[in-house]
C-alpha cells in the first residue's frame, strides 16, 4: 500500500494512494501514526481498500511528510563506501549514528529556507525505513524486518560547517535546521519494496549529482534495525535515515546550495521530492 498526508501545514489527513488517486482514510485511522502503521493498524486500513472516498481535488492539495512528527529521526552516516571516500573518511566498521530532531520533517515539495550564517549547505538522498512494531535487543538482523512499517525518500539536508567545524564532534548541529528532513512523497508499505536494490538519485538545478543503489550499503536496513536494537528501544512511527551515496557538495565537486536553487531526489519506486532553497 502507499500512504499519505494531504493538506496544509498542521490539517494534514491521512491517505491511501492507488493509481494516482487518492482515497480518505480519515474514516479508518486518526492520521498515519504509530497506531495507524502498527500491525493491526496496517492491517484494518488494509480492509478498507475499495470502501474508501475518493479525494477529487487532491491534485491542488500539498503533500505533507507521510508520517505524523516521529519521536525520533535516527540517521546513519557514512553508509556507502564512496561517499565516506569523498568525505575524507575511511568505511566504518559500526555503523555511524546521529540524531535529527523532530521538527526537521517538512514535506516532500516544501520550500526549505538556508539557515543563516550558513555557507554549506548540502543535499543528500536518502533511502528512510519507518518502525511499525517496537524494536529492542533484537536476536538477529533476520527479526528486523517483523519491525519495519515502510520505506520512504528522504533528503538528509546538511549544513557542514555546522555539522564539521563547529560541531564539537557531534554532527547534529548541522543536520536540525528547520526543514532539513524532506519526508516523501509517500510511504510505501514493506511488503511492496526490496530495499535491497534501490535505485536513488539526486539533481540540483536540473543536473545529476548523485546516482546509486542501495546494494552498494555498507550496513543493510536489516542491520541497521538489529544493531540500533541493542541500544536504544526503536518506536513505532520512528525514521532511520540510512546514508546517502557519493555525489554531494561537501566532496568539493559541485558548489553548495544558495537560495533559488532546486533539489529534486527520487528513489525508484517510492517517488520523487522538489525543494526550492530560500533564505532565513
Amino acid at each position: 500500500m502507499k500512504l499519505g498526508r494531504l493538506g496544509n501545514l498542521g490539517e494534514e489527513i491521512p491517505v491511501l494512494i492507488e493509481d494516482d488517486r487518492y482515497y480518505d482514510l480519515s474514516g479508518v485511522v486518526s492520521d498515519i501514526d504509530a497506531s495507524a502503521l502498527s500491525t493491526e493498524g496496517l492491517a484494518k486500513i488494509a480492509a478498507a481498500v475499495g470502501s474508501l472516498p475518493e479525494i477529487e481535488d487532491a491534485g491542488e492539495r500539498r503533500l505533507g511528510a507521510p508520517v505524523v512528527r516521529p519521536s525520533a529521526i535516527i540517521c546513519i552516516g557514512m553508509n556507502y563506501a564512496a561517499h565516506a571516500a569523498e568525505s575524507g573518511s575511511a568505511p566504518p566498521k559500526i555503523p555511524i549514528m546521529f540524531m535529527k530532531t523532530p521538527n526537521t520533517v517538512g514535506g516532500p515539495n516544501d520550500s526549505v529556507d538556508i539557515p543563516r550564517k550558513s555557507l554549506k549547505t548540502d543535499w543528500e538522498v536518502e533511502l528512510a525505513v519507518v518502525i511499525g512494531e517496537r524494536a529492542l535487543y533484537l536476536d538477529s538482523p533476520a527479526d528486523s524486518k517483523n519491525h519495519i512499517a515502510g520505506f520512504m525518500v528522504a533528503n538528509d539536508l546538511s549544513e557542514r560547517e555546522f555539522q564539521l567545524e563547529i560541531s564539537g564532534g557531534q554532527w547534529s548541529k548541522g543536520k536540525s535546521s528547520p526543514g532539513f528532513s524532506p519526508l516523501g512523497p509517500w510511504l510505501v508499505t514493506a511488503d511492496e519494496i526490496d530495499s535491497t536494490n534501490l535505485r536513488l538519485r539526486s539533481w540540483v538545478n536540473g543536473e545529476l549529482r548523485q546516482d546509486s543503489s542501495t546494494a552498494d550499503l555498507i550496513f543493510n536496513v536489516d542491520y541497521i534495525i538489529w544493531h540500533l536494537s541493542q541500544f536504544l528501544a526503536l518506536e513505532p512511527g520512528d525514521v532511520i535515515m540510512t546514508g546517502t551515496p557519493e555525489g554531494v557538495a561537501l566532496s568539493g565537486r559541485f558548489p553548495y546550495l544558495t537560495e533559488g536553487d532546486i533539489v529534486e531526489i527520487e528513489i525508484d519506486g517510492l517517488g520523487r521530492q522538489r525543494q526550492v532553497m530560500g533564505q532565513a
